[in-house]
């Protein structure tokens, strides 16, 4: 708790435009979000706060406060959904967000680098500022971190050809959205996954690996014990799962991976909500690309 109080008495002296990007930032729960930073730098409070100095710098230069009134152009958020595999499938028993990411399958090659990047972060903010507090309040307590599901269904070694832009994904998450996974789980993993995982394993932080465990067939079983079944992404529901890109059913709706699931629908219309209340054009292609110097891994 000391560390903590030091933290924010550290934050004081950041200039307006950070003290109102911070506040964006914790969404009315500062303790726990300096928590989270001091946790990402076992305890260190100096490296915590240049951690979140860092961040905050990467919120103002690239208007993060703003990504969610600039949606990706019309013509292209479907062909991004279907080639960029992320969705949200439901809530763990505990009230945490299920986070579904087709690994194997999304191909990134239906659009530019900085839309995939745009789409993502989007998805984060989405979460921070609509899912988890909708949460926090249903439960009557705070909620502030979620889960994910990795498919690894069609992975491939080419899969590597994308390590650039996934590593700058990655790159973001872990120097500005730190501690926000409890756990991710490795799904639908094929013979291929070793020798991939071997490649990509040294990049990620060693308090991101420990967090990944690798569960047999579609993961079925396993995850049930800490979700519903109706919670389950569609490619867990069947232990014959042939693909991620539909479930059993073949249902689009309960895709969670698909354009026409609630929640890309209900994302993409909260965008178009928020470009129109700040009178932004939702068809201009002008769109920051979100990288900067702060992409860059940092001790």
């Amino acid at each position: 708790m000391d560390a903590i109080k030091q933290l924010q008495s550290l934050m004081e002296n950041v200039d307006e435009q950070q003290k109102i990007a911070f506040k964006n930032l914790h969404q009315g729960y500062p303790t726990e979000m300096l928590a989270r930073f001091l946790k990402a730098r076992d305890g260190n409070v100096a490296k915590a706060q240049k951690m979140l100095i860092d961040c905050l710098h990467w919120r103002v230069e690239n208007e993060i406060d703003k990504v969610l009134a600039k949606p990706i152009p019309a013509d292209l958020y479907k062909p991004v959904r279907d080639s960029q595999l992320i969705g949200m499938s439901g809530y763990t028993k505990e009230g945490l967000p299920v986070i579904a990411v087709g690994v194997g399958l999304s191909t990134y090659d239906k659009a530019s680098d900085k839309y995939y990047i745009q789409s993502h972060i989007q998805v984060n903010e989405y979460r921070d500022r609509v899912i988890l507090p909708t949460a926090t309040k249903k439960h009557g307590r705070y909620i502030g971190t979620c889960v994910k599901v990795l498919d690894m269904t069609g992975l491939k070694f080419s899969a590597l050809n994308q390590l650039r832009l996934l590593t700058a994904i990655s790159t973001i998450d872990d120097l500005n959205y730190p501690e926000k996974t409890d756990i991710y789980y490795i799904v639908n993993a094929p013979y291929v996954f070793s020798a991939c995982w071997k490649v990509v394993k040294p990049l990620l932080q060693e308090r991101t690996r420990k967090k990944i465990q690798v569960l047999q067939g579609c993961g079925k079983e396993e995850l049930l014990k800490v979700m519903d079944y109706a919670s389950l992404p569609h490619f867990c529901k069947k232990q014959d799962s042939k693909s991620s890109r539909h479930n059993a059913s073949g249902s689009n709706t309960e895709n969670c991976f698909s354009f026409n699931h609630v929640f890309h629908q209900q994302l993409y219309n909260y965008t178009k909500q928020q470009a129109n209340s700040c009178g932004i054009n939702v068809t201009n292609d002008e769109t920051r690309i979100f990288l900067c110097r702060h992409t860059r891994a940092r001790p």
